[in-house]
């Protein structure tokens, strides 16, 4: 057997394992179980400020200037001027004030703790001022940093290794109940990361760890507070009857439509945020101006309200499922392609996550179609999150799963329809993404 370096032999010196037999682990998992607390303190602070700052400018100013309600226009001022301070925020502080969303949820290493001021900024005005994204980009990036800033106050030589793994932990603990569960949190990062085989191991430990140490913390937060936790909820959905053939069909027709209308919208993301970035203070408050004119028109044309466009839908989804009956088949499907298209235009300059407008876009688009003959309510809502959401996200295996696990318990009856729908809109999805120049280029000619 051929020896490596020191003498010692080449297979052992390849161990995946030996990290995790190793003193410095156990350190490692102790420094995430102990940052799992403040991290997640902290996520649970910035996201009810968000709730606080949204009760405050879209219900509490203006019926202190005297309206009766929100007027309809309400969103259009403030999402210019939100427009504007998210451009000031990426033009001057440092870094771009976290990842672009019209890019999707990517994993882009490690957060510079200097770089927290600005993603956090940007984020705040985005969420509060109404735009239509969610949180859960900026809280990656923010427990990512904060977990390293702390770890590098603490032992500026602390090994590069084990940084990057609690800058992971960090994230897992920000997001440990956003989506509902510690564990959807958890296959998200994985499946985005990219994350296999024995690195795999050596990080989701830690991140479980902290993920479920930051799930402790939210609920008791939210108990202390009597703010909630800020999960995802579906509340009570109708009762699921067992799949049937005119189900499968639909679940390839409902793949196919969230593949065309993901495309539409992360390709309208695309080409607005080459405009935009051109002109970045200019064209991100016409980006604002724009989907307060959409929640403008969707309020004056169908009577109902201009939160149902607005903001991620997170909070939004629950209503709408419980009170999906009294919406017309035609009300919906204007209401799913309003909140495309906002989201299509937010993505475009302002700084947050692409999840929960995809889950909302998803769960409005097959409640329209269940008023059709074949389709019931549940079956079309799992499958509409699950196209959707793979149509944005491009990950296969957390759209099953949020589809599924949100239900409840019917979710394991619609989850054959929900895995066709998904591999069906993720397929085709692939199928009409352009090619990276690069790749075109090494292709024979």
């Amino acid at each position: 057997m051929p020896d490596g370096p020191g003498g010692r032999p080449e297979t052992a010196a390849k161990d995946p394992y030996a990290l995790v037999r190793t003193r410095g682990y156990v350190i490692v998992l102790v420094v995430a179980a102990v940052l799992g607390v403040p991290v997640s303190a902290a996520a649970f602070g910035f996201l009810a400020l968000v709730s606080e700052l949204q009760s405050l400018v879209y219900t509490d100013l203006p019926k202190g200037l005297g309206f009766d309600g929100t007027p309809s226009w309400w969103a259009v001022p403030l999402l210019a001027i939100a427009g504007l301070l998210v451009a000031l925020t990426i033009r001057h502080l440092p870094g771009t004030a976290g990842h672009k969303p019209a890019e999707g949820l990517v994993a882009t290493g490690q957060t510079r703790p200097v770089d927290l001021p600005g993603i956090a900024l940007a984020a705040l005005t985005t969420l509060s001022l109404g735009a239509v994204l969610g949180p859960e980009a900026p809280l990656i990036a923010l427990g990512s940093g904060l977990a390293i800033g702390a770890v590098r106050l603490a032992k500026r030589d602390f090994p590069k290794e084990g940084a990057e793994v609690v800058g992971v932990a960090g994230s897992f603990a920000a997001v440990s109940t956003l989506l509902g569960s510690p564990l959807i949190g958890a296959f998200l990062l994985m499946e985005a990361s990219g994350i296999g085989g024995a690195m795999l191991g050596m990080v989701l430990v830690p991140g479980l760890l902290a993920a479920g140490i930051g799930a402790l913390i939210f609920t008791g937060l939210g108990s202390w507070t009597g703010l909630g936790t800020y999960s995802l909820g579906l509340g009570d959905v109708p009762h699921a009857s067992r799949p049937d053939l005119a189900g499968f069909g639909w679940a390839l027709v409902i793949g196919i439509a969230a593949a065309l209308v993901g495309t539409a919208i992360h390709r309208v993301a695309l080409v607005l945020q080459d405009r935009v970035d051109r002109r970045r203070v200019v064209g991100t408050v016409l980006a604002g101006v724009v989907v307060g004119l959409i929640a403008l028109v969707y309020a004056e044309g169908t009577g109902n309200d201009i939160s149902e466009v607005l903001y991620s839908g997170q909070d939004q989804l629950a209503p709408l499922i419980s009170a999906s009956t009294g919406y017309s088949a035609v009300t919906l499907a204007v209401l799913t392609a309003c909140k495309a298209l906002a989201y299509a235009v937010t993505m475009s300059g302002f700084r947050g996550g692409p999840v929960f407008p995809a889950l909302f876009a998803g769960a409005a688009g097959g409640l329209a179609l269940s008023h059709l003959p074949g389709l019931g309510t549940t079956a079309g809502l799992a499958m509409g999150i699950g196209a959707m959401c793979v149509a944005m996200l491009k990950l296969p295996l957390t759209s099953v799963l949020l589809a599924t696990l949100l239900i409840g318990s019917d979710g394991v009856t619609v989850v054959p329809l929900v895995i066709v729908a998904v591999v069906v809109s993720y397929v085709l999805v692939l199928r009409l993404t352009p090619k990276p120049v690069a790749a075109r280029a090494e292709q024979p000619a």
